[in-house]
């Protein structure tokens, strides 16, 4: 074998072909040995082109190192083939990657979400039931103090068929006190009509304001009950003097229902409190202007 010299080394490094930038090559010096015309064997590198996974061009060509010709590398078509290949394993596998962290991931996220719905309206309910089962025992209470009678008056008359009859004409004001006993709610207040009723005809009526009544706090009312002319039938015989009113004790009737509205959670949780109250009254003709008492006269259910 015949041993090249470095001039003619480094003269064959110019006239290789030119490589596509694209795929740098780096030299690797390896040992090997020559001899020339018998000469004691010297030790001499050459160069072994390897392809840079980065794609760089490393190394240098030095005296007595040789170039791989371009036959010895592998082919354009291939390598290119090459990394296709591992472009779309690394697609492939980082697809599978993904998918698999969406199922594994997935049904937790989905069951977590669910779980805070659930145990939110479930903590939601329990705290309702709790205020309203803490404010059903905190009933408001209505006292009725008296009633004081400022016109009673009998006369004769017709009806509106013109049915002659006896007509009754009475004034009257009813005081009660009512008070909410609730400590963390206000209540919302309205009433039926006070009806004051003789031999089962209502002679009399009144209404109450709504209004609303704070926590722990009270309030006196007021309510007119009178009536106009009202027929009394056969049921006035009785009543009819020839003074226009009526001579001896008059037992009426007077009845209303009381309805109270509390809203502790707003409109969720709205306990609802009736109070129907009757009392026993009797008119006495010496006690006109004269109030009543009426703290032992009443039911209240």
């Amino acid at each position: 074998m015949h041993a090249k010299t470095d001039s003619e080394v480094t003269s064959l490094a110019p006239s290789s072909p030119t490589r596509s930038p694209r795929r740098p090559v780096y030299y690797v010096q390896s040992p090997s040995r020559d001899s020339h015309d018998g000469e004691k064997t010297t030790t001499s590198f050459h160069s072994t082109p390897v392809i840079s996974p980065m794609g760089r061009f490393s190394g240098s060509l030095k005296p007595g190192s040789r170039k791989i010709s371009p036959n010895d590398a592998p082919s354009r078509g291939a390598h290119r083939k090459g990394n296709k290949q591992w472009k779309e394993c690394d697609v492939i596998e980082e697809e599978g990657l993904l998918e698999d962290e969406e199922r594994e991931q997935g049904l937790p996220r989905r069951c977590y979400v669910l779980a805070f719905v659930l145990g939110f309206f479930l903590l939601f309910s329990l705290f309702s039931l709790i205020l309203w089962g803490a404010s059903r025992p905190q009933k408001p209470k209505i006292t009725m103090k008296s009633i004081r009678f400022e016109q009673f008056k009998i006369q004769a008359g017709s009806d509106f068929t013109g049915v002659a009859t006896d007509m009754i004409t009475m004034n009257s004001t009813v005081k009660m006190i009512y008070r909410n006993t609730g400590t963390f709610f206000g209540v919302h207040v309205t009433s039926t009509p006070l009806d004051l009723s003789y031999a089962q005809i209502t002679i009399a009526s009144g209404t109450m304001k709504k209004f609303h009544q704070s926590r722990k706090s009270q309030r006196s009312l007021t309510v007119i009950v009178m009536g106009n002319k009202v027929p009394l039938y056969g049921s006035g015989a009785s009543l009819s003097s020839s003074t226009g009113t009526t001579s001896l004790p008059v037992s009426l009737k007077l009845c209303f229902v009381v309805r109270s509205r509390a809203y502790v959670l707003g409109k969720l949780v709205k306990p609802k409190f009736y109070k129907k109250i009757e009392c026993d009254v009797t008119f006495d003709p010496k006690k006109l202007n004269v109030p009543i008492s009426l703290k032992k006269a009443c039911t209240y259910d």
